[in-house]
């Protein structure tokens, strides 16, 4: 088995990629969006981390958390949110045969395996990336415009002034976009 060599640096920043297995476009159906919700809420209380973007698409998630100063540990973090949310919802999300590997390790059929994860170096790295979250549903065709796609803190950041209403906006349909200003 590799060997993932994961930055594990207290108090920092990460970007996240999960995915549900075979990218099957389930994570906003509402079961699983409520019990993620439960799941994240749940695991702040013994494990807080602030989460400062994110986005939840059908097949998948972006997101951007800081962790306490003194707590380096998202894996186990993102290991019991995964954990609740398949006990909530495996039953009607899962995958009926399951690989050997998978039933040896008592995964169910609700999220791929491992995670993506991308340490914050700095503010223009944090910006980018939060751009990218909010970008997300538009660069997969799932809306013209960012503030049309309602899982994503897309909204609290226009709340908080920090963004525009107007930004993110697809002008074409051949890749070209406009972040805004």
């Amino acid at each position: 088995m590799p060997n993932y060599r994961r930055s594990r640096i207290k108090g920092a920043s990460y970007f996240f990629t999960l995915t549900s297995l075979h990218r099957r476009p389930i994570l906003t159906k509402p079961a699983i969006r409520l019990s993620l919700r439960a799941a994240i809420q749940q695991t702040r209380i013994s494990h807080p981390f602030e989460i400062d973007a994110w986005v939840l698409l059908p097949d998948h998630l972006h997101c951007i958390w800081t962790l306490p100063e003194d707590d380096a540990d998202f894996s186990m973090r993102w290991s019991m949110i995964k954990r609740l949310v398949t006990q909530a919802c495996a039953k009607n999300f899962g995958v009926e045969e399951l690989s050997s590997s998978r039933t040896s390790r008592r995964e169910s059929g609700v999220w791929q395996r491992r995670f993506w994860e991308h340490q914050i170096r700095d503010d223009e790295d944090f910006a980018r990336h939060v751009d990218y979250i909010h970008w997300n549903p538009v660069k997969h065709d799932l809306v013209k415009r960012a503030r049309d796609w309602s899982y994503s803190t897309f909204h609290r950041y226009v709340k908080e002034g920090i963004l525009s209403p107007e930004w993110g906006i697809s002008t074409s349909m051949n890749g070209y976009h406009d972040f805004g200003e």
